[in-house]
């Protein structure tokens, strides 16, 4: 899938229509030109730039700092700085400064199911405004996942955008939507909660009101939860590829293998994702907190300010959960979050101070070189 240029002036093409402003302009290294990355292929990436649509590779700068940190590889929605070469083609040569970006952890499950992994992330998109949440209304015997939502809610507001969660698939839930969402927003406080059925239409209009004018929306889900028959549904047509349900397990395929930013006919650009299975929190700050808000705004009435909300007398958390005003599962949830937050943050710490002993190690060595071939 790439982008359809066809029956636009190639020669000028109107980049404030992909986001550019004025303020990325004066971020722009001299002698380059700008460009927002619409997909990432096997270490090159596919451009749009103010001439057209490019395919280009990885500069030299750019395979440096991707070496050192993962993040800092390009990604789908990033603006680069482009270096025409002599050859007369296009080089990446620079990220330019990102305003938001969504990071997943590298966190996996052993063999012995704990958790594994190296701290390091992946950028799944960047400067993105809005991020969709999307969790299917319903998927075989199940309702919607509201951990999976509390999670990506979170990473959501610690990449800088918007959430907004998505129930989707809303015409398959014959009773009990209005239940349903009401469950959401207790999972997700503060945060708009819409039902769309986007085979009916219901609600599609509603999300495109949030990508009016320049501003990018990234979908993310699991498989299955109707991500590229929404975007389908903004675009007004099938530009993504779309498979049905399994009947047997309720699960759908990965029909999205790329992350891809797609351009709406209304204005607006929205990148479509490949269903996500699990997804690990990464340097998580505010994100877990603005998420359990009502359990924070709880834990400040506790008797103890250091209260771990496990058994200490005047816990006003344990209270509300004895009382009903607090669902056991939300606790749960929360406890989870912040042990794996807690846990990650102690494996970005290792890491660095890995590269830090391996820094100096070079350096030490270099000294020890250069002393033996002193005269």
């Amino acid at each position: 899938m790439s982008f359809d240029l066809t029956s636009a002036d190639l020669t000028s093409f109107d980049l404030t229509l992909l986001g550019w402003s004025e303020l990325r302009a004066a971020e722009l290294p001299d002698g380059t030109v700008p460009a927002r990355v619409a997909r990432i292929d096997r270490g090159a990436a596919e451009v749009i730039a103010a001439d057209g649509q490019h395919h280009v590779k990885y500069g030299a700068r750019v395979r440096r700092a991707s070496s050192a940190d993962p993040v800092a590889l390009p990604c789908v929605g990033d603006w680069v700085a482009l270096k025409l070469l002599p050859e007369g083609r296009y080089e990446l040569d620079q990220v330019m400064p990102r305003t938001t970006a969504f990071i997943r952890g590298g966190v996996s499950r052993d063999s012995v199911g704990g958790l594994s992994g190296d701290g390091q992330g992946q950028v799944l998109a960047a400067n993105v405004d809005i991020v969709f949440v999307a969790e299917p209304s319903m998927h075989s015997t199940d309702f919607a996942d509201l951990g999976r939502i509390e999670r990506l809610v979170a990473l959501a507001w610690e990449s800088g955008g918007t959430p907004v969660v998505l129930i989707t698939k809303s015409d398959l839930f014959e009773q009990g939507l209005d239940d349903l969402l009401a469950d959401v927003r207790v999972a997700a406080p503060g945060v708009a909660v819409h039902a769309v059925s986007s085979l009916q239409g219901e609600g599609v209009e509603l999300a495109g009101h949030y990508l009016e004018g320049s501003r990018t929306a990234v979908i993310l889900g699991p498989s299955g939860a109707g991500k590229s028959t929404l975007v389908n549904a903004l675009a007004g047509g099938s530009v993504m590829e779309t498979q049905h349900v399994r009947a047997a397990d309720g699960r759908g395929r990965h029909t999205t293998v790329h992350r891809e930013l797609i351009p709406l006919p209304g204005g607006g650009l929205v990148i479509d994702t490949p269903g996500i299975r699990r997804i690990g929190l990464y340097d998580i700050g505010e994100g877990v907190d603005l998420v359990f808000s009502d359990i924070e705004a709880l834990a400040e009435r506790c008797r103890f300010g250091d209260c771990g909300h496990t058994g200490e007398p005047g816990c006003a958390v344990l209270d509300a959960l004895e009382s009903g005003e607090l669902p056991e599962r939300r606790l749960t949830s929360w406890r989870k979050l912040q042990r794996e937050a807690a846990w990650m943050a102690s494996r970005t710490d290792a890491r660095l101070r890995k590269e830090q002993q391996n820094k100096w190690k070079v350096i030490h060595k270099e000294m020890r070189r250069s002393g033996r071939n002193r005269p």
